[in-house]
């Protein structure tokens, strides 16, 4: 297969029109007409996850995270994100990424981390396209049967990779939870469409204390905090099923390395 038939599965699948104009997705590094034979799928592009496709003889990188979101006039090896470039060039192993497109796909990383957090049944977006509403960000649901916040939180944090910090829950921990909104990486921006849409509990990453605080405080559903990485890091194995299931015969690996920000708490 050549990166561009592999390039056509993923854009099928996550439409780079869908993506935020502020973002920046799509092939970063790369000759279109290369052969592909191993893809690794990662949330980051960096430096350690470059090592492993190295170590496993990948041709291409698949990231969730852009490599640039804002403008360059430099690739020179004097940068983490330079050297990473080299690296890639150098090595014959190209990186394409799927970031805010794949946020609003369907399915998309929303999905991913609501079965992930054990979310069952149908899942509609927390905030749907206007000509779309199957498509847009976060997801709601419910749970298999009713709980307590303290046990579903317990449930999500099996669910998600360990990081150093795990999750952190704001709310009365015996408050019942069925219906849940999740929305993968940051979701300080979606607090108010999570109140509006009437569920128990809303899981993201990236809280910040002050809006987090005035939430609480006004009545809404619990919070759930977890890393930022974490709430990404399912939607891998969901585009691996994608390109294992489009008949472009390549072999996948999803990255295990944690590219988490966080290393270790106290």
């Amino acid at each position: 297969m050549t990166l561009t038939d592999v390039i056509e599965v993923l854009e099928a699948a996550y439409p780079p029109a869908r993506a935020e104009s502020w973002d920046a997705v799509g092939l970063v590094s790369g000759d279109p007409a290369q052969q592909v034979r191993k893809v690794l799928l990662a949330v980051d592009p960096v430096a350690a996850v470059a090592e492993e496709a190295l170590d496993w003889g990948a041709d291409l990188i698949v990231t969730h995270h852009p490599l640039y979101l804002r403008g360059t006039t430099s690739v020179a090896a004097t940068t983490p994100k330079g050297r990473l470039v080299h690296t890639l060039i150098k090595n014959d192993i190209a990186l394409y990424t799927a970031h805010t497109n794949a946020d609003v796909a369907n399915p998309g990383v929303s999905d991913a981390l609501a079965r992930a957090v054990g979310l069952v049944g149908d899942l509609v977006p927390l905030q749907p396209f206007p000509d779309d509403p199957w498509r847009g960000l976060g997801r709601v649901g419910e749970l298999a049967g009713k709980t307590t916040l303290g046990e579903f939180a317990r449930r999500a944090a099996e669910g998600l990779p360990r990081t150093s910090w795990g999750i952190r829950v704001a709310g009365d921990l015996a408050r019942p939870v069925l219906r849940v909104a999740v929305s993968g990486g940051a979701g300080d921006s979606l607090l108010g469409t999570a109140a509006a849409a009437g569920v128990d509990v809303f899981l993201t990453a990236d809280l910040r204390h002050h809006p987090a605080s005035e939430f609480v405080e006004s009545g809404g559903p619990a919070l759930i905090d977890a890393a930022h990485w974490a709430t990404e890091w399912p939607w891998l194995d969901s585009a691996a099923s994608i390109l294992r299931e489009s008949g472009v015969t390549v072999e996948t690996r999803v990255s295990a390395t944690v590219t988490d920000a966080w290393t270790r708490g106290y």
